[in-house]
């Protein structure tokens, strides 16, 4: 899904931009220009990008959690 009209940025976009490493909504917007022209996709990019924060942490989680068991 297309969630920055102006610089036609997906959610895959910025959800690969977190994977490799992006941390914050700054550097979304200084990687992918999300949110630098009209500015109506930055409330649901922050969103995104919460998301996918909070997946990899839980992901983390998860794996280490299987490496004690084991």
């Amino acid at each position: 899904m297309i969630v920055c009209i102006c610089h036609n940025v997906s959610d895959k976009a910025i959800r690969h931009a977190v994977d490799a490493g992006a941390t914050s909504m700054q550097e979304i917007r200084a990687q992918l220009n999300v949110g630098n022209c009209c500015g109506k996709c930055a409330a649901f990019a922050k969103t995104l990008v919460r998301a996918q924060l909070e997946d990899r942490a839980a992901n983390i989680v998860e794996v280490r959690r299987v490496a004690a068991a084991a």
